[in-house]
């Protein structure tokens, strides 16, 4: 994918969601506002650069399951390949984040789209599982906005109908729902992963796969 704008840097980032059990690890790369609303209730345009790689965690209910949610900011540094590789390899859910006031970051999702597949190498690239969210829907009111609902929906639709929510960390929109559904997504490629490992042959169809989850 070549060098990184570092104007990319606030527009675009992954999410990447590691399961082990009652426990998902996530890998926030490049803003931590959506991060920080979801943990801590709070919107902050001050805060620190991270330097290195830190991490937040949240308890989250699924169902009957108390699932914690470990989230890594690593700073942007996901601009070296071989850092992307060791944080790619083995997720279980990528979350596409892009700014809907701004053309260039949506026009990007293409090439972290590819990127991920390519880093994460997962066992099925057209099943796994991805989401969509375009943030900052509360700047001017909406009259900023460059990059319509539509066109996001069409996108997702391009790519398997993966599952799409607009959010705001500032106005604390969507936040709470959207990393809900992240957490369940996690959790139901779990489960059908030990389908398919077991070899139980009612496998969940293509469709059931596409439509993302009931959040």
């Amino acid at each position: 994918m070549g060098e990184v704008d570092f104007h990319l840097i606030n527009l675009n980032f992954f999410l990447f969601v590691h399961l082990n059990l009652d426990f998902i690890r996530c890998i926030v790369v490049r803003t931590k506002l959506l991060e920080f609303r979801y943990v801590h209730k709070k919107f902050s345009q001050q805060y620190k650069a991270t330097i290195g790689a830190d991490f937040v965690t949240k308890e989250v209910q699924i169902d009957d399951r108390l699932v914690t949610l470990q989230i890594w900011d690593t700073a942007g540094q996901e601009r070296f390949q071989s850092l992307g590789v060791a944080f790619y390899r083995g997720a279980d859910c990528c979350v596409l984040v892009y700014d809907v006031n701004v053309m260039k970051s949506f026009d990007t999702l293409d090439n972290w789209h590819e990127e991920f597949l390519k880093q994460a190498n997962p066992t099925d690239p057209r099943t796994f599982p991805f989401i969509l969210l375009g943030n900052k829907i509360d700047i001017d009111g909406g009259n900023s906005r460059v990059v319509s609902d539509k066109k996001a929906n069409e996108w997702c639709a391009s790519k398997g109908k993966i599952p799409y929510f607009e959010t705001s960390a500032k106005e604390d929109i969507n936040v709470d729902h959207a990393f809900l559904c992240i957490a369940k997504t996690a959790l139901a490629n779990e489960r059908e992963q030990d389908i398919y490992f077991q070899g139980i042959p009612e496998a969940v169809s293509e469709t059931e796969q596409r439509n993302g989850c009931a959040c």
